[in-house]
């Protein structure tokens, strides 16, 4: 039977209007967004298995060193390092994105993280095999960078390009709760683990545990995202890859229009140089609050202040869950009343919460500090929850893809992949927690700055 045309609908709160996909295709839009959101909740999975190994064990392990502290800070430099290598994920899958679809991006992106997830579980330590063993954990380091590169942008857009009408921040909402989702999830294989054998035990071996895991998860995420549709609005770029995409060169074309079709981020640059970088900036603050709290407290914590490491996780857990339970309803209210007016409001309460928040690390109550985690995260899903659909509607469809993963991934790789080693050094010259609520507070009032400067997207053609 033939597909039914699609309709033409006016998004709600105005704007132009938006293709409507047959009744077929708007039907499977909630399994692509939970196909989306399975995709991120196991690339950031295995991205938090590493922060915590990095927290608790990888410095011993594969950087030995008499001095505690530069032992750690060298676990958290290979953090780093996959931040550094993001960019280059950015425009291997940007490109594959923008030019051949989302799904082949996201398919690959997810395969490469797999990869590099488990070969981090079978590395032999510095004790077995001197420095090849820091060498060849680097590598895997970057090459899970790269993934990370792709991973987001291709999930929001997947989700938020099959969307109905009005719908749009929902639908690009749940695969960003992919990150707090995947730390739970590591967080749920780790405990356990330190429970059942001890810190001596996960140290020698047990550490490899959630790694390994990593295979299930990923054969799980790669049977699901091969089994969905493609984006239509990609497809109708592309007049459903059978012919030259629309924004291509042709006789009758400018040539400055056509680099999209060959290096998407070039052109980017070139035309849209100022919303990259003030999407980077509303990003960036929001950034620094996750990596800090989910990353570098469950070191802080317990190594400096005594904390014990069982507190730390259950407090960063509890928040990251109180974060979950906001960000769909928080989603679907900027789809009624814009991204803006929320987004503004979750930073503006972050830049105050940044001080009392880290302040809390102090008194050493389990209680105190799960119950400051769990006010800043919500207000980070405050922040972060229209971003998704925010910042992927900043740029045009022919560069979406490359767009919105570039802006996201500058903000989490100068807010959230160099924030662990800087606070590290930061507290070995002011042993205060104060400093890091000043730290975000300081990255968190740029976001702010940023996002009023930004106009509302909420009414613009997501179809163009």
């Amino acid at each position: 039977m033939p597909e039914s045309p699609a309709k033409t609908v006016t998004e709600a709160g105005g704007g132009g209007p938006v293709a409507l996909p047959p009744e077929s295709q708007r039907s499977t839009a909630p399994r692509i967004a939970v196909a989306s959101l399975i995709g991120t909740t196991i690339e950031y999975y295995d991205f938090a298995v590493y922060g915590t190994a990095s927290a608790l064990v990888l410095g011993p392990a594969f950087f030995p060193s008499g001095n505690a502290t530069v032992s750690t800070l060298a676990a958290f430099l290979t953090f780093a390092a996959a931040f550094v290598s993001r960019p280059l994920g950015v425009v291997l899958f940007g490109t594959i994105g923008d030019r051949l679809g989302r799904r082949r991006a996201l398919v690959a992106s997810l395969l490469l993280m797999g990869v590099a997830t488990v070969g981090v579980g079978l590395l032999p330590t510095y004790e077995t095999a001197g420095l090849l063993a820091p060498v060849l954990l680097v590598t895997l380091r970057l090459l899970q960078g790269v993934s990370m590169g792709g991973e987001w942008g291709g999930a929001v857009l997947l989700a938020a390009e099959h969307a109905p009408p009005g719908r749009r921040a929902l639908y690009a909402a749940v695969p960003n709760i992919g990150p707090s989702l995947g730390f739970l999830l590591s967080s749920a294989v780790v405990v356990p683990t330190l429970d059942i054998v001890g810190r001596d035990g996960f140290s020698d071996w047990a550490w490899r545990i959630p790694f390994l895991l990593s295979a299930v998860l990923v054969m799980v995420g790669l049977w699901v995202r091969t089994t969905v549709a493609e984006s239509p609005v990609f497809k109708a770029e592309t007049g459903g890859g059978t012919r030259t995409p629309a924004w291509a060169e042709t006789e009758d074309r400018p040539a400055e229009l056509s680099p999209a079709s060959r290096f998407p981020l070039g052109t980017l640059l070139a035309r849209h140089p100022g919303r990259l970088l003030l999407g980077t900036g509303a990003a960036i603050g929001g950034s620094a609050v996750y990596y800090l709290t989910i990353v570098y407290s469950l070191s802080y914590g317990p190594k400096t202040l005594g904390i014990p490491q069982n507190t730390m996780l259950t407090a960063a857990s509890i928040g990251a869950a109180a974060g979950i339970a906001i960000t769909l309803p928080v989603a679907r209210l900027a789809d009624r009343v814009g991204r803006r007016p929320l987004m503004l409001t979750g930073a503006t309460g972050s830049v105050l919460w940044a001080v009392p928040m880290y302040a809390s690390l102090s008194s050493r109550n389990a209680l105190l500090i799960t119950g400051a985690y769990a006010v800043g995260l919500m207000l980070l899903a405050l922040m972060f929850s229209p971003m998704a659909a925010f910042l992927a509607e900043l740029f045009p469809a022919r560069l979406r893809y490359t767009g919105a993963s570039a802006a996201f991934i500058l903000a989490n790789t100068l807010g959230g992949g160099f924030a662990p080693l800087l606070a590290t050094w930061l507290n070995s010259q002011w042993s205060s927690p104060l400093v890091l609520g000043f730290y975000t507070g300081g990255l968190c009032l740029v976001s702010l700055a940023c996002l009023a400067t930004l106009p509302e997207t909420r009414e613009g053609d997501f179809a163009v």
